[in-house]
């Protein structure tokens, strides 16, 4: 089933939403695994299964571009370019991007500008366009519920991603990386086809100035100016201050919580200081990390459990907490349907089986300056080794610090860039430590690998640390597994 341009509006102009109560959904939500393992594939299965399936919003503009410049071979970014409400847009990215029978081998990908204020106007169609075209591909043919998944330490696209996957017909939007508390109004503002403006947080701006970034839906309109459906937003956090925090400050409603923690996998909050330590002691968690469930159950709101939830077990006990259910990712990370890489799902489930697998809670890698967790494979057949020194290199930029030059001007600076250009642009040796270019090595997990000096570009992976799943999900004759195996699984 296609879905065409009429279903995005019916007669009344009111985009088609799935959603109706809140506290009567799904108990299972999928996790939205960056860049691009949660991938409208895998989001798509699972809420054909009747659970939440989520893609990530990570990166999306450089996912599409790399997809067209590989040829869309099976058509399908072309059929939802086809169906985004305004075409000379679409017929824009295409003429760009769009490489019949895809690029050679040998060839790098065309890269993308970095994110930069004021955002480039080419820049802001393709990131309205990448959100709609995930979401639409997750959607289409079934009315299954769909969500997506932002970063909030990723500020510049925040705003014309949310109002792409809000064309799209997103059901949710979820964020985690900080304090999503300007999030829930921008729903309301893009939704009402508002001018919003998001106010970015930039480093060694000593005179306070104010910096802001405007985005106006109506410029997009052309002619056509739809009444939208606002998504629902789910906040991920990792305690009940956090929660209690957007309750109180969060510029609209919220309308769940997504409780998350330290085990799990990509970015994780950082440690709580423990009094009396010294700093070294403080890279590590405690009890004090361990969320504390009843406050947030009298916050009155729904809301899941996330980081090692992945089994029946625990499942049925985080219902009898008073939980709606369970986010889970890792044991959908490494299913059919994601889009990680065949060989490195393999080599992970394979080392986990035979106990030479090593989760770890990187406290340098990320340039966010977030916990990150990473996956340690040596002497891999396919080298994916995040402890050895990589490359510096910033040439995605999503992750890249904004820092005040004047009261207009801003710089963009990244740890993970070439320490001489970062020291240059005022940033700290100590910052630098230890910093990997998470942008190019998560594409690179799932095939979008830039090539360099005629080499491919490492992959990284990230995974949360619970693997316990693996022994129902495999067996010696059957090596993989699918979404809907662990949707039976879990609800068995």
């Amino acid at each position: 089933m296609q879905m065409q341009v009429s279903f995005l509006f019916n007669a009344n102009g009111l985009y088609l939403n799935n959603i109706s109560e809140i506290n009567n959904l799904p108990e299972i939500i999928q996790g939205g695994m960056g860049a691009g393992v949660s991938d409208w594939r895998l989001a798509k299965c699972v809420s054909q299964q009747g659970q939440v399936g989520v893609v990530s919003g990570t990166a999306l503009d450089s996912i599409l571009v790399r997809r067209l410049q590989l040829g869309d071979i099976d058509g399908h970014i072309r059929r939802a370019l086809s169906c985004f409400p305004w075409p000379d847009m679409s017929q824009r990215i295409l003429d760009e991007f769009y490489i019949p029978q895809g690029k050679s081998v040998n060839q790098p990908f065309k890269l993308l500008p970095m994110p930069q204020l004021p955002m480039k106007p080419s820049s802001v169609e393709l990131i309205v366009a990448s959100n709609f075209v995930e979401v639409f591909l997750a959607k289409e043919g079934h009315e299954g519920l769909i969500g997506i998944n932002y970063l909030a330490k990723i500020q510049l696209p925040t705003l014309p991603s949310l109002f792409g996957a809000i064309l799209a017909g997103v059901d949710f939007v979820l964020m985690g990386g900080g304090l999503p508390i300007s999030i829930p109004g921008f729903l309301d503002g893009l939704t009402r086809l508002d001018e919003v403006k998001l106010n970015l947080h930039v480093e060694d701006n000593v005179q306070n100035h104010p910096y802001v970034y405007h985005f106006d839906p109506n410029a997009f309109c052309m002619g056509k100016t739809p009444n939208l459906m606002r998504p629902k937003f789910l906040a991920i956090v990792s305690s009940e201050t956090a929660a209690k925090t957007l309750m109180r400050r969060a510029t609209g409603h919220i309308d769940g919580f997504i409780v998350e923690n330290h085990t799990a996998g990509g970015h994780n909050a950082p440690p709580r200081k423990i009094s009396g330590h010294t700093a070294s002691s403080l890279l590590e968690y405690s009890q004090k990390d361990i969320p504390d469930i009843q406050k947030i159950k009298l916050l009155g709101k729904p809301f899941w459990l996330a980081g090692g939830c992945a089994s029946p077990l625990e499942l049925k006990n985080t219902l009898n907490l008073g939980a709606n259910g369970i986010q889970v990712g890792t044991v959908f990370a490494y299913c059919r349907e994601s889009g990680i890489l065949p060989e490195i799902k393999q080599e992970v489930l394979c080392r986990y089986l035979k106990g030479k697998l090593k989760v770890l809670t990187d406290f340098q890698a990320s340039p966010t300056g977030y916990p990150f967790k990473l996956i340690c494979i040596e002497n891999s057949s396919r080298r994916v080794d995040p402890a050895t020194e990589r490359k510096r290199i910033c040439d995605l930029g999503y992750l890249r610090h904004l820092y005040s030059i004047d009261e207009n001007r801003v710089g963009y600076r990244c740890p993970a860039e070439p320490i001489k250009k970062f020291l240059e642009k005022g940033g700290g040796y100590d910052m630098t430590v230890g910093k990997k270019c998470l942008c190019n090595g998560l594409l690179a997990t799932i095939g979008l690998e830039q090539i360099r000096d005629g080499g491919l570009e490492l992959p990284i992976v990230t995974s949360g640390e619970n693997f316990s799943f693996v022994h129902h999900m495999i067996t010696k004759s059957n090596t993989t597994y699918g979404a809907k195996d662990v949707i039976d699984y879990l609800k068995s």
